[in-house]
């Protein structure tokens, strides 16, 4: 999901309130606060030698020792303030990816992409999900299309031009 579409999503639901679900079953206490926006520029070279370069907007969330209990969620009303208020300061690539970067004592610290959004009566519902690491220049190393994780075989073995 890029940027602007999480955006419009809010603007959509200003009137409920925003839940994170990090893994099935799991949410994003209700003492979470907005705590920092990335605007992040990422220049990486790959595997195959191939140079790549893209933008993200990275959302970190936060739980506050200090309100352990709390059990009313933010609203995308205030979220989006919140948004907009960074974006005055430092404006947004509204084609980046939005990310969002999350831990707690139970969960590693980790940038989750969007896996989908769910209404569930006055709830907006951000599921988010870990996503794997691939091989980019699967091509040029000659990984065929099924998984090699799957086969067990490592494919990008020293010497193979790749990896």
């Amino acid at each position: 999901m890029n940027t602007q579409e999480f955006f419009n999503i809010l603007e959509e639901h200003s009137d409920k309130s925003l839940l994170f679900q990090y893994m099935p079953g799991q949410l994003v206490g209700a003492n979470y606060h907005i705590t920092e926006v990335k605007h992040v520029s990422v220049a990486s070279v790959d595997c195959g030698a191939r140079e790549d370069s893209w933008k993200q907007t990275v959302i970190q969330l936060w739980e506050s020792p200090m309100e352990i209990g709390k059990t009313e969620f933010m609203s995308c009303n205030k979220a989006l303030a919140i948004l907009n208020t960074v974006g005055k300061i430092r404006p947004y690539i509204n084609q980046s990816e939005v990310f969002f970067e999350y831990g707690n004592a139970l969960f590693h610290t980790a940038q989750l992409g969007v896996a989908g959004v769910e209404i569930h009566g006055s709830n907006l519902m951000i599921q988010l999900a870990t996503q794997k690491t691939a091989c980019k220049a699967e091509d040029i190393c000659g990984i065929p299309q099924t998984s090699s994780a799957q086969s067990g075989v490592n494919n990008c073995a020293p010497g193979s031009g790749c990896c």
